[in-house]
Order: structure tokens, then sequence, then C-alpha cells
């Protein structure tokens, strides 16, 4: 079995088993046509049931052919045209080489005795974004797994820095209280388009979901300030605490961007740690066009960016960047045996002193060999592609009377909804055909689309990251959802006959 280490030994049968599984890989996407089978759950359950995993193939080849069965033949394939669901960009090919170096020498990016190189590569990369977001000489972050934990660490951070502060006023005058007290008055505003991870972060800080308030939209689905400000008064009017404000820089369903300085001013006069979430809007930090749609977020105090969503890398790749480096300290944990508190007092620069994870992969070498390539422009420029898709399909679905759409989008997400001439009998049918539509046209393999719902009702979902989509393919997937949403309501209607 130590055949199968790689190490210096192995190293020709690590080549040619990577190179087998590369040409695999590089065969499947030369030859997709559509971004995936269609193959349902019952179809593919039994087959991967039926595998003993207890009797080994005994060689890579094997394996490889049993996997174009239980996964390549029937993946997601985000890099077609036509997927146009989740949140989920094509990748670029500098961050899969990347990918691979990064998995084959395997560093752990928690102490510097494990990721000579990695770690100094990381705070580069952190320095550089936190440069490009303008949060100043004192700003700092860590990579993480995703948008989720970004947001998880920046409320932590809010949390113990408002019982910091607002334990030591009241000590001040003479009040002691202590951190069980506080928490249950400890708030949190963010818009009700915001990500569901601020309630789930709150629940797992000892908050509770009601902590949270859900700040309404306006029009064009941002966070409405006039009552953002009237909620702050009211929360300091019941002896609670404004802990945070989350303004969204790029929200899951609209792509809509909070206003951001007003918001930061709102967050100022109350003291609140202000966080930003730009896991999908953070792509205009690089846009040679656009950067001024983020004008306000250098004021936060916390920014949380996606490179897997917008700067077209592999997953994993996130980071959680702070103003003041000095509020990382409420995640720190000196352990004698991994990063003891004389290796700070040294200057040896060990990530887990700053992160909320111990073992971590080097996912920054990804936008590293990104950047060394292709530059931030590049790369930039691409995401720039993907916004004018997103202006011209609007026109596309607001001009076709088959349907409405909800709002002109300041990135590249489209929300609409098939709407058929007015029929009192087919009204109340509409939510059921919006679903049957996308569940159709998913299980048919031809595309790939989303769903939310707006206003208690159902919509159709377009997330737009991919440059080699066209217009041509919107209209194409518009024609084919309409058909299926027609043919739903001719045999509903049929049935009620």
């Amino acid at each position: 079995m130590r055949s199968h280490l790689l190490n210096e030994t192995t190293a020709d049968l690590y080549r040619r088993s990577v190179t087998e599984g590369v040409d695999r890989v590089a065969a499947k996407l030369a030859t997709t046509e559509r971004p995936h089978t269609g193959i349902s759950v019952d179809e593919l359950a039994p087959v991967i049931d039926g595998i003993d995993l207890d009797k080994p193939l005994g060689d890579a080849s094997a394996a490889l052919d049993e996997l174009e069965n239980v996964y390549l033949r029937d993946a997601v394939y985000f890099h077609h045209p036509r997927y146009l669901g989740h949140l989920n960009c094509p990748v670029v090919i500098p961050a899969v080489v990347g990918e691979a170096v990064l998995s084959a020498v395997n560093s752990s990016l928690d102490t510097w005795d494990q990721s000579i190189g990695g770690t100094l590569i990381e705070r580069r990369l952190i320095d550089w974004t936190a440069r490009r977001i303008g949060l100043g000489p004192a700003a700092d972050g860590i990579f993480t797994s995703g948008g989720s934990q970004s947001n998880f660490h920046a409320l932590l951070l809010a949390r113990d820095e408002a019982c910091r502060i607002v334990m030591k006023r009241a000590l001040g005058e003479g009040v002691e209280l202590t951190k069980a007290e506080l928490l249950p008055k400890l708030r949190i505003f963010t818009s009700e388009a915001s990500h569901f991870s601020v309630q789930k972060s709150a629940a797992m800080l000892g908050l509770g979901y009601e902590a949270v308030i859900s700040v309404p939209v306006d029009r064009n689905r941002r966070m409405d300030t006039s009552v953002l400000a009237l909620e702050l008064e009211n929360c300091a009017a019941e002896g609670l605490f404004p802990m945070a404000v989350v303004a969204t820089a790029g929200t899951t369903d609209f792509g809509s961007i909070d206003p951001l300085p007003e918001i930061a001013r709102l967050a100022a006069e109350h003291s609140a740690w202000m966080h930003v979430d730009a896991a999908y809007g953070c792509g205009l930090l690089i846009s040679p066009t656009r950067r001024h749609l983020l004008d306000g977020i250098e004021l936060a105090d916390s920014v949380t960016v996606d490179y897997h969503k917008s700067f077209f890398q592999p997953v994993s790749s996130s980071a959680m960047l702070v103003r003041d480096r000095d509020t990382l300290k409420h995640a720190t944990y000196h352990a004698d045996y991994l990063n003891p508190r004389r290796m700070a007092e040294e200057r040896i620069p060990n990530q887990v002193d700053k992160s909320i994870q111990t073992t971590r992969r080097f996912d920054a070498l990804k936008l590293w060999m990104t950047l060394r390539v292709m530059g931030a422009d590049g790369l930039g420029s691409l995401f720039d592609e993907v916004v004018d898709l997103a202006a011209a399909g609007y026109e596309v679905i607001a001009s076709d009377p088959r349907f409405e759409v909800v709002v002109e989008p300041q990135i590249s997400t489209l929300v609409f909804r098939y709407v058929p001439t007015a029929d009192a009998a087919r009204a109340d049918l509409l939510d059921e055909a919006q679903l049957h539509a996308r569940k159709a046209l998913f299980a048919s393999g031809e595309a790939v689309v989303a769903g939310t719902k707006v206003d208690g009702k159902q919509y159709l979902k377009f997330t737009l990251l991919n440059p080699q989509t066209t217009t041509d393919d919107i209209a194409a997937v518009l024609d084919l959802l309409a058909a299926h949403a027609e043919q739903f309501l001719g045999e509903s209607l049929a049935v009620h006959r």
C-alpha cells in the first residue's frame, strides 16, 4: 500500500495518474453539450449505493472508469453557457493549476512551520484585497471556506467588540455588566434581501434568530435606510444595543447593492459595527469600469469577499477582512502545542492566531496564480462582461410579453416570472407553473435556472456568471421555460374542466 503514498519514489505514478484524470475531465469538457444529463436521484442513487467500498478496484484507471458513471457523466457543468442557476462560476485555468499544486503539496495554513511561503502569499493577498477595498493601513484578514463562514467570523468579532465597548462604558458609569447579561440585548440589522447566513450566525453566536432585525428594501431591492434609521433609534429607546449593521453588496437574488455611505453614517452614529457582505459583488473591486458601484465599502469595519463567485476561482476561496487588525484578537487562542504565546512575541506569523479554523487549505494559491497570469484588470474584464450581459438580458426579458422582470440589475442576476395573457382561471396556477417550468427544464438537462420568492410569489432567476453565455442563450432558455409553463397550465386547465 505504500506505493500509493505521494513521495520521491512515486513521482512517476503521480504524474501518470493525475495526467489520466486531467485527460478524462478535459475530454468531458470538450464534449459536454448540456449543463447536465437530467438524471434523477432515483436513477443515480442505487448505482452509488451498490458500490462496495470495502472492495477496492486497485488502480486509478479502474477508479476513473467507475467515476465516469457515478460522477463525471452526470455532474452539473458550470462552464456551460446555459448554466444560469446559482452563484457558481466557470473557473480560470491558472486557478485550476494552483489547485493541483496546493492539493499535492498539502500545506496547512494554520502555523508558519507548516506553510512557509504559503503564509506570506496569503498575507500578501489579504493586503492586496484590503487595499482594493480601501480599508486603510491597519487592515488585516484571513482566507475562509466561503461567504457563510466569513459572515460568521465577522459577526463574532462584532459581537465581542460590542460587548467590550458596552461593558467598558457601563463600568465607567459604575455598573458591572456580564457578557451573559448583555448578549440578549444585542441586535443585528440587515435587509430582508440579505443572505440567510446572517440569521444562522446570530443563532450560532448565542444571540438567537430574533436578534436579527430585518429591514425592508426599496423598489430597487436595496436596504431602505430611512427604516434602518428608525429601527436603530427604536433599539436605543428600548434599552437594547445595536451590535452590527450588515450591508450587502450584491444580494443573492437581485445583485442589489445597499446604499453603503448612508449605512456607514448611521452605523457610526449608533456605535454599531458595519459589516459589508460583498461575497457576490466583490468582483467590482477589480472591474476596470464599475469600481464606483462599491463606493462606501471602504468605511466598513469588516468585509466578506468570495473569490469563488466573481473572481472565477474554484471552490473554496473566500476571505474576511477587517479595518482594524486588533479586533481579530477576539478569535485568538494560544495552544501550547501549536501556537504558544511566545511565538507572537517572537513575531512568528501563525495564521491560526486570527482564524476560526485550525487546519486550513492553501486556497490563496489559486488567486495568486490567477493574478500572476491574468492580472487584476484581465480578471475584472471578465466580470464586466457578465454585468454587460445581464443588462442586455434585462432588455430581452422586459421586451418579451410572456415574462415580467422584477428590477433592472445592478450586477448580473435577473429575477422574472412567466405571465401568460390575463386569465382568472390561470392566475392561481401561476406559482405552480414557475416551479414546474424550472423542474422540467432541469430534468431535460437543456439548461439550469434558479428560483426564488418575491412578495410571496414564485419567480425564476438567471444568475449570469459565464462570459460565454450570450443573449441568444438567454432567449432560447426563455422559450424553453415558456413552453414548459404553458404545457403545465394547459394540462392543469384540462383537468379542472
